[in-house]
């Protein structure tokens, strides 16, 4: 289904520039409306991360909601996968966040979440549009959409985070580095840990409304691998700008990604009789990942590459955890949508049960080497892909490795990028692989 405004995780785009403008998000507000809120009284949650570009697309988005009639509560800064709880427990009839999550602060976005704080279908996110393209005709006066403030939004949100983890333990004893990348977590992450009882190292909590990402969270592990040194912390959690993202950080150092994590959950999840059907990934996960799982009898299946798509196939097959290298993990026994609080905890939860460290969890799983190269657009994708030079290239590198590895090429979903990954048991040949495709996709892009 070809979608003109909707990418894999709703809109989004550089601020000031088509479709992230106040007119389009206004008129995308009623649309929604229109679409999400069909009865009397309905109403919405709208949550935002902390970039200074969110208090114009808040107040678009409020006026076209009140155009269509509906009711706007307005959450303030908060993480993305809060708003998904909060619509849900409030019994909203839609959750909207104004984030463009780990991108830089001049990109912003507008995603959606249902009522049962899950994310919108395809058929959904097409008759948004399709509203999109008509006339914006406000209801009487009289039938205007009202605004409130809902001032104990972090509050709840934090609780509920605090509920994932078990009532037996605490984290008292353990040193823990988080870095919110200045981003919509500022506040609650770290109340949710020190609570719990860990003693807490913070940095990227100063935002500034124009430093979420910037050189921390996520996307940029450095400054906590530092922290973590200088601090003798047992582990760092880095979270990303609307905090649906978790990496982590071992005492010594070493990155922990979104495979590793899922490898460690799936595994305490399996001790305890709690994993349920498959695990999923997605295309670009490890196959080390892979290998790990078939070692422990865990079935593993590869959904396309984000995090809806993980859903979908979780919920095909009546699994409970899934998710992407990048640390977006879905763990659908404790919430609905990606959590990067949440999903720390339950790797922080395998620790105190173990009684082992981060490190020796993800010692289990042995990373496959994989190359990732980005190369950028001149035009459409799909000429790229369909070249007989660049196909031709793909069958003469997968012959070379001889099933010792895989190759996937694929369009980005929010980028003008083609992703060209390999990944293999010997570094060299995986990097001359990837290199090779490159060149071949380089010379039809340009």
């Amino acid at each position: 289904m070809k979608r003109k405004y909707f990418g894999t995780d709703g809109v989004r785009g550089p601020v000031g520039s088509a479709p992230m403008t106040p007119d389009f998000a206004l008129k995308l507000g009623w649309a929604a409306g229109r679409v999400l809120a069909r009865t009397p009284g309905a109403r919405v949650l709208i949550g935002k991360d902390t970039r200074r570009s969110g208090y114009m697309f808040e107040s678009a988005l409020e006026a076209g909601f009140a155009a269509a009639g509906v009711e706007s509560d307005m959450l303030g800064p908060l993480p993305t996968p809060g708003v998904a709880y909060l619509t849900r427990a409030l019994r909203a009839q839609a959750g909207v966040v104004i984030s463009a999550s780990h991108n830089p602060h001049h990109d912003n976005g507008v995603k959606f979440f249902g009522p049962d704080g899950g994310k919108l279908s395809d058929e959904v996110e097409a008759e948004i549009e399709a509203l999109m393209e008509q006339p914006l005709e406000c209801v009487p006066s009289d039938e205007l959409g009202r605004a409130r403030r809902i001032d104990d939004a972090q509050g709840r949100y934090i609780e509920f985070c605090k509920s994932s983890f078990p009532l037996n333990r605490s984290l008292k004893g353990m040193r823990v580095a988080i870095d919110c990348a200045n981003g919509a977590a500022y506040r609650t992450g770290p109340a949710v840990f020190a609570e719990l009882g860990a003693q807490t190292i913070v940095i990227g909590d100063r935002p500034d409304g124009l430093n979420i990402n910037q050189d921390c969270g996520s996307t940029h592990l450095d400054a906590l691998k530092r922290v973590v040194s200088e601090r003798k912390a047992d582990l760092g959690i880095a979270l990303d700008g609307d905090a649906d993202r978790c990496l982590m950080v071992t005492a010594g150092g070493d990155e922990i990604d979104g495979d590793e994590i899922l490898y460690i959950i799936a595994r305490s999840r399996l001790a305890s009789g709690d994993l349920k059907g498959p695990v999923v990934g997605t295309q670009m996960s490890n196959l080390g990942l892979e290998r790990a799982f078939e070692a422990l009898g865990i079935s593993f299946k590869r959904a396309k590459v984000g995090d809806r798509y993980v859903l979908e196939m979780l919920k095909e097959h009546g699994g409970s955890l899934g998710g992407e290298t990048s640390g977006h993990t879905l763990c659908l026994d404790r919430t609905t949508t990606g959590d990067g609080t949440i999903t720390a905890l339950q790797v922080l939860a395998a620790i105190m049960e173990s009684g082992r460290s981060l490190a020796d969890l993800a010692a289990g799983m042995s990373k496959f080497p994989q190359v990732l190269i980005n190369v950028r657009l001149a035009g459409a994708a799909d000429r790229v892909m369909a070249a007989p030079s660049v196909k031709a290239a793909v069958i003469e590198a997968e012959a070379k490795l001889a099933g010792r590895g895989r190759v996937l090429l694929r369009p980005s979903g929010t980028e003008p990028l083609i992703r060209v990954m390999v990944e293999a048991q010997d570094a060299a040949e995986t990097q001359a692989a990837a290199a090779f495709i490159a060149d071949h996709v380089r010379a039809v892009a340009a």
